[in-house]
């Protein structure tokens, strides 16, 4: 069975699709699209406040995240209710990145052509997402941005690490994308999405190869509704 994006289907699928997304995505949480009504949506947005030192940190997280054109890393997830999965995550900048999930797992996720589409092969399901609906948006974009449409609303340095939390400027209440990194050399370890509902997920990443030589056909979309 296969079926389009709207937004009955969206909610139906979300529980299955946020643990594996976050993204990051690179990285991959579709929290963002959730439908959490109109006070969620219109929440007021509260900046941190960034010494000059802070800043300057950012605009390098910004320039480091403009530089990973592609990447291969193995993942380690956590999602809310604390069960751990493993897989592994392809990106090529702009707007390509595949998340598959290690056997058993039916789950795999392929963002290209200004979609993501999740497929569960186990329920024979495909689901088709605009990838601006995403955070992938942020992250697969021709251009990274930390301000232009998003907010920084936490920024932390300590222990060797950094570590960035994001909303859109649009809709804080829809959810948070946070980007932790070692902080020398500057280098993305991990990222968590918090949704509306407060509940979290977590992706570590591993055996990170940057720059790596990504096969285009990794990126071919599986077979999506009416063809």
């Amino acid at each position: 069975m296969a079926e389009k994006w709207d937004a009955t289907s969206m909610k139906s699928v979300l529980r299955a699709v946020a643990p594996m997304c976050v993204g990051l995505a690179l990285f991959a949480g579709v929290a963002y699209a959730q439908d959490t009504g109109g006070d969620a949506a219109s929440a007021a947005v509260v900046p941190a406040h960034l010494s000059a030192a802070d800043q300057v940190w950012v605009a390098r997280i910004e320039q480091t995240l403009n530089h990973a054109l592609t990447f291969e890393a193995r993942i380690q997830q956590i999602d809310a209710d604390g069960k751990r999965t493993t897989g592994r995550v392809w990106m090529k900048r702009p707007g390509q990145m595949r998340l598959a999930y290690d056997p058993p797992s039916p789950l795999l996720l392929v963002a290209n052509q200004g979609k993501v589409v999740f497929r569960d092969s186990q329920l024979d399901q495909t689901t088709v997402i605009p990838m601006d609906r995403t955070p992938l948006g942020l992250l697969l974009a021709q251009h990274i941005s930390l301000s232009d449409g998003v907010t920084v609303t936490a920024f932390r340095h300590e222990a060797g690490l950094v570590a960035v939390k994001l909303v859109r400027t649009s809709a804080p209440g829809d959810g948070s994308l946070t980007l932790v990194f070692y902080d020398n050399p500057l280098a993305l370890r991990s990222w968590s999405v918090l949704d509306a509902q407060g509940r979290e997920t977590r992706v570590t990443l591993f055996d990170v190869h940057p720059g790596a030589d990504v096969p285009a056909s990794l990126f071919d979309l599986p077979a999506q509704p009416d063809e």
